[in-house]
């Protein structure tokens, strides 16, 4: 079956990851780690392209993030990743890729699961048990959330600001929001739709991204003829 093509929408949040190839480790060094968030800030500034957060695992690492023009995203992701190899495989002695392909992404329904994406992306150390908090890993956006640190690479989205009136009140909130985690299901929506490509969302959600492009949007059901997107469910 044809891959079908990445959809990226100019105003919408999308989640994205990007993997190692062979799931092997895209970072030796600390310094590695600074280096593509350098890069990541200074082509997300440079595309118009709002980071909300993001984290760095050994093998991969996941964005949230709002394009403001069609080609934001693809273009971003462009020049990390290729400037990010040729950096690495310098450092390191080595040639040949480091990704595993084009990275994954798909659109998200704010309302409904942008804060619940960013737990998810604060908790990807905790469960991969290399942090015993978000808090603890030093290499995602959890820690600006919570005043720990400033970063310029994140914009908070309007719906963290929403989480209360003053900065310590939403760091508070943020920071109680992430601690009770993200259920089960909401975690394997959030991976199985960036992963193969469908638009995660209500019902009248989908339908509304599908009037701004001619790409699919939805899984279709076997044995019934297409129809205008009508659930949210995860696909198979």
């Amino acid at each position: 079956m044809a891959r079908l093509p990445r959809l990226t929408v100019p105003g919408y949040p999308h989640h994205l990851i990007q993997r190692g190839n062979n799931r092997q480790p895209i970072f030796a060094t600390e310094s590695d780690y600074e280096a593509l968030l350098s890069m990541l800030e200074e082509n997300a500034r440079r595309l118009q392209v709002e980071v909300h957060a993001y984290v760095l695992m050994t093998n991969h690492f996941h964005l949230l993030a709002t394009p403001a023009a069609q080609e934001g995203l693809p273009l971003l992701m462009q020049a990390v990743g290729r400037g990010y190899v040729r950096y690495f495989n310098q450092r390191q002695g080595r040639t040949g890729t480091l990704w595993e392909g084009r990275y994954r992404s798909t659109l998200i329904e704010a309302d409904r699961y942008l804060l619940a994406c960013m737990a998810y992306v604060d908790l990807n150390p905790v469960r991969a048990g290399v942090a015993p908090s978000a808090r603890d890993y030093p290499w995602s956006s959890h820690r600006h959330y919570v005043g720990i640190r400033n970063e310029r690479l994140v914009t908070p989205h309007p719906l963290y600001w929403s989480l209360g009136n003053t900065p310590f009140a939403r760091e508070a909130a943020y920071a109680e929001l992430v601690d009770a985690g993200v259920s089960e299901q909401q975690q394997q929506a959030l991976t199985d739709s960036a992963l193969r490509g469908w638009a995660l969302g209500s019902p009248d959600y989908v339908a509304d991204l599908q009037k701004r492009t001619e790409r699919r949007l939805a899984r279709r059901k076997p044995g019934r003829p297409p129809g205008p997107p009508s659930s949210e469910s995860v696909p198979d």
